[in-house]
């Protein structure tokens, strides 16, 4: 129940998890660990990722900057120049898209060129970017980056350096005449004989003092120049190691993965079982991510903008994400939607034992699998047609789940009438679909292309367990099926046999060149909000609700201008 009723609100768009949402992977970068390189123009980009939309993602997930194990961090200006025009053109063809940033700058321009989501892999760390999604609208998420089982790191205490040449100079003389001076003395007591008074020897780093209370220490001969340099610039820069602050925290963290995924070598420490305790990996990952959450709901995001992701790959080895896996269902209990980005991740090649990243999808889809029956609602995945195909087919048989959707007839050619029940009867028959109730049928006047003859037109509401676009496939046979030409001869608006469009899905907000969800102009059609009276109360508030703009009646297309009889 938690799962089916959780919602995402990201900017003008909200999500539901009636089914698993696909995010599509575009990276705009020449170095992301699978495929670098392969969209790093502007054209090519935005060309991949309305292919993703056609395939059937939901959200398309833009980054500029690629956070590999060992990656180079890019300049915001940089980032910023790679994944703007993307952004910006997968927004006007309807799309949600997510921009992966952590730089605030680069999070500020893309949600003012349409992105609706900011995917931080910081986790929102930084104040100023919580200050930023804070004054928007936008959805969150939420990632958990760092080795969860590291030991937090040791405190040093700073250590005053003075190597100046001539504080190193008078450091020497001083030393060197109180050796002197403790000659003389010796020789004046004569052999034999303890010295009362004892020599303490100040080295040039604060509490560290030469060995005293014997003859000997008091005759130690004057130390070498050179070796006392050596061990003075040693100390300077071991000491400067400690207390010098991390410029880039991300790079470190995946610099230090590199090094472990590279070195791969054995543990002297044996264990008794195949895995690490979870308690303590979960305590510090679901600990980050839920303090991180509530500090973005104190600073005044709602709960329902926040999604969380574990985020494996980062600071973590394979047993750790392994671990963090199987315990997807715990990571769902906190509330929030929740996104499983495993796609062709390091550990996903080490359990399916396939080296080369690109060729880890099949084995993805199982995780991702795993993920989704313990209860993750969204998966970031490279392959998007692959896994929709597997999504859809598995969600078929695990989950019967009918959902209401309108389809709206139209046809200005030959028996108009004829045409449209042709048309209702055809869907009718489609695998896992019903037609559950019909409008009226009505003339009203050509919309759009205005110089042809008035058109036949109707709604029918029907229940379907496939996926939109599948959906949508469906309905183009059978608007092949009747004669429709959809050949470049065919005018735009003009003359058809049939017309069937899909108008709204329950639940279902989609963008793209193939389908658009809730259709771009449902609200300005006169010939379609008309015959949805018969189906449902007041469609103009309805729809309204959904987010549609529905115009006023004297402003819309296509007037409804009388009856043609019944459905």
């Amino acid at each position: 129940m938690a799962k089916d009723s959780k919602s995402w609100r990201c900017g003008k768009y909200e999500l539901t998890f009636d089914r698993p949402r696909i995010m599509g992977v575009l990276n705009v970068t020449p170095d992301s660990f699978s495929d670098g390189g392969d969209h790093l123009d502007a054209e090519s980009a935005i060309a991949y990722g309305l292919k993703m939309l056609d395939e059937g993602a939901d959200i398309i997930d833009v980054g500029g900057e690629s956070t590999r194990p060992g990656f180079t961090p890019v300049t915001p200006d940089e980032e910023a120049k790679r994944v703007l025009p993307v952004v910006r053109a997968l927004a006007q063809k309807g799309a949600i898209v997510s921009i992966d940033t952590r730089h605030v700058e680069v999070a500020k321009a893309a949600v003012r060129v349409g992105a609706s989501i900011v995917n931080d892999v910081t986790g929102f760390t930084d104040p100023k970017m919580m200050e930023f999604v804070t004054h928007s609208t936008c959805g969150v998420i939420v990632m958990h980056a760092g080795a969860p089982t590291e030991e937090a790191p040791r405190r040093h205490t700073a250590v005053q350096l003075d190597t100046s040449a001539a504080a190193y100079a008078a450091e020497r003389a001083r030393r060197a005449a109180e050796a002197k001076e403790a000659k003389g003395a010796k020789a004046r007591r004569g052999p034999g004989k303890l010295g009362l008074g004892l020599v303490q020897t100040q080295l040039p780093i604060a509490g560290m003092a030469a060995p005293n209370g014997s003859a000997a220490a008091a005759e130690a001969p004057e130390p070498d120049e050179e070796r006392e340099q050596a061990l003075a610039a040693e100390l300077t820069a071991e000491a400067e190691e400690r207390v010098a602050p991390t410029t880039d925290e991300l790079a470190a963290i995946m610099a230090r993965s590199a090094k472990r995924d590279a070195a791969m070598g054995a543990t002297s420490q044996l264990r008794r079982f195949t895995l690490p305790d979870s308690a303590p990996i979960m305590r510090r990952v679901m600990g980050f991510l839920s303090d991180q959450a509530r500090a973005l709901m104190q600073a005044g995001v709602d709960r329902n903008r926040i999604c969380i992701d574990p985020g494996p790959g980062f600071g973590k080895d394979t047993n750790e994400d392994i671990v963090i896996q199987r315990e997807t269902a715990k990571l769902a209990s906190l509330g929030y939607p929740l996104l499983c980005a495993v796609s062709r991740k390091r550990f996903v090649g080490a359990v399916s034992g396939v080296e080369e990243a690109r060729a880890r999808d099949a084995a993805t889809y199982g995780v991702c699998l795993g993920a989704i029956q313990l209860g993750a609602n969204i998966v970031r995945v490279h392959d998007v047609a692959g896994f929709t195909q597997f999504l859809n087919g598995f969600w078929a048989i695990a989950r019967p789940q009918p959902r209401r959707a309108f389809v709206a007839l139209g046809s200005n050619m030959g028996k108009r009438s004829d045409n449209i029940r042709a048309a209702k009867n055809l869907i009718a028959e489609i695998p896992m679909t019903c037609v559950s109730s019909c409008s009226r049928i009505y003339e009203s006047e050509p919309a759009y292309e205005t110089r042809q003859e008035p058109f036949a037109n109707a709604v029918i509401e029907i229940k379907t367990e496939l996926a939109p676009l599948i959906l949508l496939e469906r309905l183009l046979e059978v608007e092949n099926a009747l004669g429709r030409n959809r050949t470049k001869s065919a005018k735009p608006n003009g003359p058809r046999v049939i017309d069937c469009d899909l108008i709204w899905m329950d639940g279902e907000v989609h963008g793209g060149n193939k389908l658009r969800l809730p259709h771009p102009r449902l609200g300005e059609r006169d010939f379609v909000l008309v015959p949805l009276e018969d189906l449902m109360h007041d469609p103009a508030r309805f729809f309204r609700f959904e987010g549609v703009d529905v115009k006023e009646p004297e402003e819309r297309y296509g007037h409804v201008v009388g009856e043609l009889g019944t459905l």
